[in-house]
């Protein structure tokens, strides 16, 4: 154990931990020996969406043109974010246990002939879908979350040596309150058991990080990330990390009785001082930065994110951006792997490039 924290505390700080160099302070025996929470990398924010048709966003924007602004974005495909760089992604997941509850959107029914094609077949289906605003925003490169981890899990088995991916999960409630519009069922303990389901279908035990291999034969999971608990990337390498990003009152019906998350596939987002502490969304850089370092330094895996709403894309800022990356969240989210021509050059990538480097407050 000393000399693998020796050799971690080598690593040089613009080591590219997924293809290390091999020169003094980047070698492979050195960031193997790094825990998997003194990392950082750029991951997606609603990875799986896809642009709102033309016809929809112009009745949007007609009613709301700023929600309208914070909707215009749009993703690559999961496995082309993952191959170039991308090491978390956000899904957003509705519960559909008879099927077809989302298969006739009420934007697209709005649109008539005119409403741009896409199919809508996968969502005719029992089981959880994928979308962002029902009847309104609901194209996804993966419209199921069955086919999400399934994607996922392809190109994890293709690129073995990949860091750990954090995959975060939005469970989405109700719905719109126009006349027609469908209401997402509320999320009950057999929903959460679906979901735990559908994950362990796709990925077995050893392709996870699990908050029971976390806590170990420590008392609590908040116990264990503060003993140094997590697995260390010559383990963790080629694996996925769940997260529940979800309110108070979805964290109580996912935890249930559970003293920390004994059983559960994903960690949740819970304050740092929980017994099921170990992940914490922590979205405003800027004026969480003193709490994002010390949930950091406590042992605890944060994500932040470096824009929003696609309003420092238009603006050109990077202050959120300067301030995620300096802070140490491990998992800084995004909008723009790559520049939105319409809004100029703005992009988030680490400085000097790779899918991950060591953490600069670790």
């Amino acid at each position: 154990m000393l000399a693998l924290m020796l050799a971690a505390a080598l690593v040089s700080p613009d080591c590219d931990l997924e293809r290390p160099s091999g020169a003094p302070g980047c070698t492979r025996a050195a960031v193997d020996a790094l825990p998997m929470n003194a990392i950082q990398a750029i991951g997606t924010h609603n990875s799986y969406k896809l642009a709102i048709s033309a016809n929809e966003m112009a009745a949007i924007r007609a009613v709301n043109p700023r929600q309208a602004d914070a909707l215009d974005y749009s993703h690559r495909p999961l496995a082309e974010q993952l191959a170039a760089g991308a090491r978390q992604l956000e899904i957003d997941i509705v519960d559909d246990p008879q099927g077809g509850l989302f298969a006739r959107p009420l934007g697209r029914r709005m649109a008539g002939a005119a409403a741009e094609p896409y199919g809508l077949e996968p969502l005719k289906a029992p089981g959880l879908k994928v979308l962002h605003v029902p009847d309104v925003d609901y194209r996804s490169t993966c419209p199921t979350f069955l086919g999400c981890l399934r994607e996922i899990r392809a190109w994890s088995l293709a690129n073995p040596e990949h860091v750990p991916i954090l995959i975060l999960l939005n469970l989405k409630e109700g719905g719109l309150s126009w006349p027609g519009a469908v209401q997402a069922p509320a999320f009950d303990a057999a929903a959460m058991d679906r979901i735990d389901a559908e994950i362990r279908q796709v990925f077995p035990e050893e392709a996870l990080v699990t908050p029971d291999q976390v806590q170990g034969r420590h008392a609590t999971l908040r116990e264990a990330v503060g003993a140094g608990g997590w697995p260390r990337l010559a383990a963790a390498r080629g694996r996925v990390m769940f997260a529940c990003d979800c309110p108070p009152a979805q964290v109580a019906v996912y935890r249930g009785e559970r003293r920390s998350l004994e059983g559960r596939a994903a960690f949740v987002n819970v304050e740092e001082t929980s017994p099921a502490a170990a992940y914490i969304t922590l979205n405003h850089p800027v004026e969480d930065a003193g709490r994002i370092r010390t949930a950091v330094e406590a042992g605890l895996i944060v994500r932040t994110r470096a824009d929003a709403d696609t309003w420092e894309a238009r603006k050109g800022d990077r202050t959120r951006q300067a301030a995620a990356l300096a802070s140490g969240a491990q998992y800084v989210s995004t909008d723009y792997m790559e520049p939105d021509p319409r809004f100029g050059p703005y992009s988030v990538e680490l400085p000097g490039g790779g899918a991950a480097r060591p953490n600069p407050v670790r």
